[in-house]
């Protein structure tokens, strides 16, 4: 299938803001207003807000209203999810397909946003995976150079942008309550860099894949995982939310696709760094963890695509900085030269 990579917007052009996951805006909204800030002043861009942008509890159809606003609205040149949720795979039955095709829109979200982005790679539409305005928008301090720089790339460019490794991350955050928090930048710590497994090869391809929770709820419900066959020879990428499932859960998880004929699909794969932290959750061995995670992947991996080129430790996912990826654009994983590059 040939993808269309919906025209990019320009600083000037207005840009949709949307929550089809959940209206957390309206709970915090310190990084929300300082996300939208920095899309004015740094991107240039003017956001447009739409009536779930910051409602809690708004019904799956009033999200999919928004979505069908923003889109069929001539003025708006690109829609932005504030953050991500838990429930969006509900709006998903009330896309009206045939006014979202037709005025196709580069559309950026992670996390819960796997749902929206699916979607649209489903009916022909290139979207992006990260760069919700909350979270990379609304990074207290400053947005980290590595994000806003691939950010800006994705935004307003087209063709190929080389992915660089980190030698600092972070996954621990602070109040989004407290005015304190935005005072300063997050701490990092030291990164390892990429961690490649079988770099033997190069392989560009169409890029396919999200959070691996979504992915899974997606299998489970039946809805727009398509026949092993439509995956043939693409580049897979996933990563763990801050619900840090266990090496276990992702074990299972990739099992499960590997018993319905999918990761046997893939040369190659992206892993993003795993999120070791969160609020209810603190007392994880973080190195541990990210440990026996990566040795779930290969284990899986191991039983169903033995062959499969994968690279560990991307910043792709729930960890700061961020990378966007493009769902459904091309990516050159070259193991050889230790090299990823996406396009844009």
């Amino acid at each position: 299938m040939s993808l269309i990579n919906p025209p990019k917007p320009q600083p000037g052009d207005r840009v949709a803001i949307v929550s089809p996951a959940a209206g957390i805006a309206g709970l915090y909204p310190l990084p929300y207003e300082l996300g939208l800030q920095r899309l004015k002043t740094e991107f240039g861009l003017i956001p447009v807000e739409y009536p779930a942008t910051r409602k809690m509890g708004a019904t799956p159809q009033e999200r999919a209203d928004d979505l069908h606003a923003a889109f069929a609205d001539p003025d708006i040149k690109a829609v932005i999810a504030t953050i991500g949720g838990e429930d969006q795979i509900t709006v998903l039955p009330h896309l009206d397909e045939k006014l979202i095709t037709a005025n196709p829109k580069p559309y950026f979200g992670h996390s819960d946003n796997t749902n929206v982005l699916t979607w649209l790679h489903n009916r022909g539409i290139q979207g992006f995976y990260g760069g919700s305005v909350m979270v990379q928008f609304g990074r207290p301090g400053a947005m980290h150079p590595a994000t806003k720089e691939s950010l800006h790339a994705a935004l307003f460019t087209e063709g190929e942008y080389e992915l660089t490794e980190s030698t600092a991350y972070g996954d621990k955050d602070s109040s989004w309550e407290d005015p304190d928090t935005f005072a300063k930048e997050p701490e990092l710590e030291p990164a390892g860099g990429w961690i490649w497994h079988q770099p033997n090869t190069k392989i560009k391809a169409p890029a396919w894949g999200g959070n691996l929770e979504i992915l899974s709820w997606l299998m489970m419900a039946g809805k727009e995982i398509n026949a092993p066959e439509h995956y043939d020879g693409k580049v897979l990428f996933f990563e763990t939310s801050e619900e840090m499932p266990s090496a276990t859960e992702v074990y299972r998880i990739l099992r499960n696709m590997g018993e319905r004929g999918l990761l046997q699909r893939f040369p190659a794969v992206l892993v993003g760094r795993a999120k070791a932290w969160f609020f209810d959750n603190q007392d994880t061995d973080r190195a541990t963890h990210t440990r026996e995670q990566r040795e779930a992947v290969l284990k899986a991996f191991g039983e169903y695509a033995p062959e499969a080129m994968i690279v560990f430790d991307v910043d792709l996912g729930h960890t700061d900085p961020q990378v966007i990826i493009p769902v459904g654009g091309a990516i050159e994983v070259d193991g050889p030269r230790r090299r990823i590059t996406v396009t844009y």
